[in-house]
């Protein structure tokens, strides 16, 4: 018989990096929280590679922080290396990367939930979500009322978010073997899904993979390349200096695939149970399995294979650059034919995991479902794939729960906000048929979403809804108010061909002067930056490093930086049209019939959002924007007749 516990503000489903900055964002806001995971060994795991950040993620792990989120501040304290990709290019795509140590992350996470007032943690299963035809919302749609357990208990609750990540009917494949249980062999959630589908929730069938764990002892060292951290550390959270994060850091290896590995894979490729058919999930595009990079890709005669330590208590080594779902006769094989692993024994077998999750365009942007009030969806069950973009969104679902119980307005990122904004909007309106990742390429304004100013561009939103303390807000605007004085000043200062300046040109091959010019200009000569200037400016102030870096590339790109700017402007005004709830689209005339379904089937709730919907062409959009001002004019003139 069922029987009922007692009730929570907000229950979230899943322990998982989505899980986990739920929980925190909604309890840190002053709400009784619970949080249900099948083990509570399995909080904050890392089940697949083991480092945080990396292109386009850093980015994503930066505005967690910045918002007030976890991430950036567990792995500051639990790295094992940190290094910061794509130096040499321009700073829109410099993103920092860290190595953790698994264990280690996993524990301080659990640490910080524990010492969370407002959170509980219960290990079992959540067998149903319940929802009340009579504690309706607006637009008399059904309201969460709580959950169910495996064990009949009936936990009340306000609000329920969802962050199964990759254990709903989970399903573990390698080669012949097949196992049903979620990641690392820990307990699948399998009672859930019939409670989902009886509510009317679309689900989907999708699938990642990881590569085999080796013990470091039977690896050659002496054949690979070592990977060395950055001597200076930049931390993912703005709350810490590099000086406090300094320590000895452990070296990651390269290594190469050959042809001896890709004939291995070919000849027994009718064995893999992704080409046999035994594998019916949609995988990642962007994250191929090893047999997938060879099939695919004939015309390459070796991948790279990153060997990463999973910490400094383990022997474990991930293989980064092979994931499998092969035989494990086969992956023995595989890669001992890697220079390096010829003698390496295996721990723990590669293998594809499948899962179930939904279809995001049943989400709202504050990722709240549209047809059930008060429950709200994360992470990998989003169809999203990466620690990253599970914790991003986590976060923000945190954030929304609280908000709608205490009757506020969502907080929704825009695109042009950040690449939080960019990934939540693609997964509600554009449908995801593989497993989304996060990449630099997705976001439109990248010169202006950079992982360096996330501070300057979100703080203060963490701030408005409560999760960023009143001295940390201060400090920002103190640091946007030095970056704004210093750009001020450099523009005015001018000098001339004196031999002093021509020399200092001379010595770093930049042009001499013939005319005056301020100091502004000189930093925008690509040979040239803001320190570099120091033996030419006495009067400049003493900065930060971080504000110096903030004055540099606002200066030396601020040509592209106003064009971006303009952009958004454009992009705001049709992102700032709303649309309203209860729009009948199926009934617009001059809207072609496959627009028609798919604003339906979607239902945008500005726009903006609508315009970028696959299948709604700017034509659409206009017959749109006229059908919206009528609309107004008609509810306006309804509300004067009473």
């Amino acid at each position: 018989m069922s029987y009922t516990y007692e009730s929570y503000d907000v229950i979230v489903v899943g322990a998982g990096h989505a899980g986990c900055e739920a929980v925190l964002a909604a309890a840190r806001l002053g709400h009784k929280t619970l949080m249900f995971t099948v083990s509570v060994d399995s909080i904050a795991l890392m089940p697949c590679n083991p480092n945080i950040g990396g292109t386009s993620k850093g980015h994503l792990v930066r505005e967690i922080d910045a918002l007030g989120g976890e991430m950036g501040k567990n792995i500051d304290r639990t790295f094992i290396q940190s290094k910061m990709l794509n130096a040499s290019k321009g700073p829109a795509v410099h993103s920092l990367r860290a190595q953790a140590d698994k264990q280690a992350y996993s524990r301080e996470m659990r640490k910080v939930l524990e010492a969370e007032p407002n959170v509980v943690i219960k290990q079992g299963e959540v067998a149903e979500i319940l929802v009340s035809e009579d504690e309706t919302a607006e637009g008399g749609i059904p309201a969460i009322t709580g959950i169910m357990t495996t064990s009949k208990a009936i936990y009340p609750a306000k609000c329920v978010i969802l962050c199964t990540g990759t254990y709903l009917r989970a399903r573990c494949i390698y080669g012949d073997v097949e196992q049903f249980t979620g990641p690392n062999g820990l307990m699948a959630a399998n009672a859930l899904t019939a409670s989902l589908l009886s509510l009317g929730i679309r689900l989907r069938r999708f699938k990642t993979g990881t590569p085999a764990r080796i013990d470091g002892n039977s690896i050659d060292f002496s054949k690979l390349t070592p990977q060395y951290g950055d001597e200076t550390i930049v931390p993912f959270s703005f709350t810490n200096k590099a000086e406090d994060l300094e320590r000895d850091q452990v070296p990651c290896y390269l290594t190469y695939t050959n042809e001896t590995t890709h004939q291995i894979i070919r000849e027994n490729i009718d064995r893999s149970p992704l080409y046999s058919g035994k594998i019916q999930g949609t995988g990642p595009r962007y994250c191929p399995s090893i047999e997938d990079k060879v099939m695919r890709f004939a015309d390459k005669d070796r991948h790279q294979v990153f060997l990463e330590p999973e910490g400094l208590y383990t022997n474990e080594i991930y293989v980064d650059g092979m994931s499998s779902s092969m035989p494990e006769d086969v992956q023995i094989r595989m890669y001992r034919s890697v220079p390096g692993l010829e003698h390496a024994n295996i721990v723990r077998n590669a293998y594809a995991i499948e899962y179930d999750c939904i279809d995001a365009t049943q989400l709202k942007e504050s990722l709240e479902f549209q047809n059930i009030s008060g429950l709200f969806a994360a992470g990998q069950f989003n169809g999203s794939s990466g620690y990253e973009e599970a914790g991003a969104q986590g976060l923000i679902a945190g954030i929304n729960a609280a908000l709608k119980i205490e009757n506020r307005d969502p907080l929704i990122l825009s695109r042009s906000d950040g690449y939080i904004g960019v990934l939540i909007d693609d997964l509600v309106t554009k449908e995801t048929m593989e497993p989304y990742r996060m990449m630099t390429s997705r976001a439109e304004y990248r010169l202006l979403l950079r992982q360096d100013n996330a501070d300057l561009r979100l703080t203060k939103y963490g701030y408005e809804v409560g999760l960023i303390p009143e001295e940390r807000y201060q400090a920002v605007e103190e640091k946007r108010r030095l970056i704004k004085e210093e750009e001020d000043r450099l523009e005015e200062v001018k000098v001339g061909g004196s031999a002093a300046i021509q020399s200092f040109l001379e010595k770093y091959g930049s042009p001499l002067l013939k005319t005056a010019v301020c100091l502004a200009d000189l930093i925008r000569r690509p040979e040239l930056t803001y320190d570099q200037l120091a033996e030419i400016d006495p009067d400049r102030p003493l900065l930060d490093d971080d504000v110096r870096e903030q004055i540099n590339i606002n200066i030396k790109y601020k040509g592209y930086l106003e064009r971006e700017f303009r952009q958004v402007e454009q992009f705001q005004k049709l992102e700032s049209r709303k649309i309203p709830t209860g729009i009948d689209f199926e009934s617009i005339a001059n809207i072609r019939k496959e627009a028609r379904q798919k604003l339906a089937h979607i239902k945008p709730e500005t726009v903006g959002q609508a315009s970028r919907i696959s299948g709604v062409s700017p034509a659409d959009i206009s017959v749109l924007i006229v059908y919206l001002q009528q609309y107004a004019r008609d509810q306006e003139r309804n509300q004067k007749n009473g």
